[in-house]
């Protein structure tokens, strides 16, 4: 009877649309075993979308990843600093501002990535890109970077509402993204878990900015955290798990990935968050 005390009153904390998902327990006798079948997956029908649920659709934020030739970073951070001066310059015109730039120090190397906010949605980015193709000055700063990257990629995402949006950071720090494939449907669920998972995060203030993708590789999550350096990482990640409640968040959302993994990033020059 404890167990099934136990379990009731996790369940009474979650929030009403999340999805409750099979489990098995050591703590569990066989008496206990009925319980266990009723913790399916269940989510409650609506007429929202899950973008519209989690997040402020208002805000749409641009995700560009971009593989450098390893004999050209200098240049392209030459290049790519440039740009972001010619944005800032028309700002009021293009609705849009730099949140992040950084490069990758561990995971994908010879690897950027810059994270753009777009104010006003969707609207703002259609303008936003008829007012670069018709400026010769951007085509041509365009057309210099392509001689210096192997690749590129573009994410357009939505902000998690219960994370915090990404404010510029005072020097110095080192940045990690943990980016999520998640199975499809599974995106309320893993929701409804985070904005609980993340109240046991907040300690040394390391959560920068959560989102989630509309349009590219979909059912894609990115968590960007902050630290001083990876000996911070390690020391807060440890203290983490000695909070009553964390191991219950990566229980109930650990069998929503399909693949993950994580990349260590360092601010360029030019980043607004340092």
């Amino acid at each position: 009877m404890k167990s099934i005390n136990k379990i009731l009153n996790i369940c009474s904390t979650l929030p009403k649309n999340t999805r409750l998902i099979s489990t098995t327990s050591s703590n569990l006798n066989a008496d206990d075993g009925w319980l266990s079948k009723l913790l399916v997956r269940r989510i409650e029908p609506t007429k929202e979308s899950h973008s519209r649920m989690l997040s402020d659709k208002e805000i749409v934020y641009a995700l560009h990843t971009h593989n450098i030739r390893p004999d050209s970073v200098d240049k392209y951070l030459k290049n790519y600093k440039t740009s972001v001066e010619f944005v800032e310059s028309r700002k009021a015109d293009l609705g849009c501002e730099l949140v992040g730039s950084w490069t990758v120090s561990v995971g994908d190397m010879d690897q950027a990535l810059h994270l753009w906010r777009y104010v006003g949605g969707f609207e703002k980015i259609d303008k936003a890109k008829i007012l670069f193709k018709e400026n010769p000055d951007y085509r041509a700063l365009e057309k210099e970077r392509g001689n210096f990257v192997r690749s590129r990629h573009l994410q357009y995402l939505l902000a998690f509402s219960f994370w915090p949006n990404g404010e510029p950071r005072q020097p110095n720090n080192i940045y990690e993204i943990r980016s999520y494939s998640l199975k499809p449907g599974t995106m309320i669920e893993w929701g409804n878990n985070w904005a609980r998972g993340l109240t046991y995060r907040r300690s040394q203030n390391e959560a920068f900015a959560g989102y989630f993708s509309q349009i590219g590789r979909l059912y894609n999550v990115h968590h960007i955290w902050c630290y001083k350096n990876l000996q911070a990482r390690r020391e807060t990640r440890e203290s983490t798990w000695r909070n009553p409640g964390w191991d219950e968040c990566v229980a109930y959302t650990v069998p929503l990935i399909r693949e993950m993994h994580c990349r260590i990033l360092e601010p360029t020059e030019f980043s607004p968050t340092q």
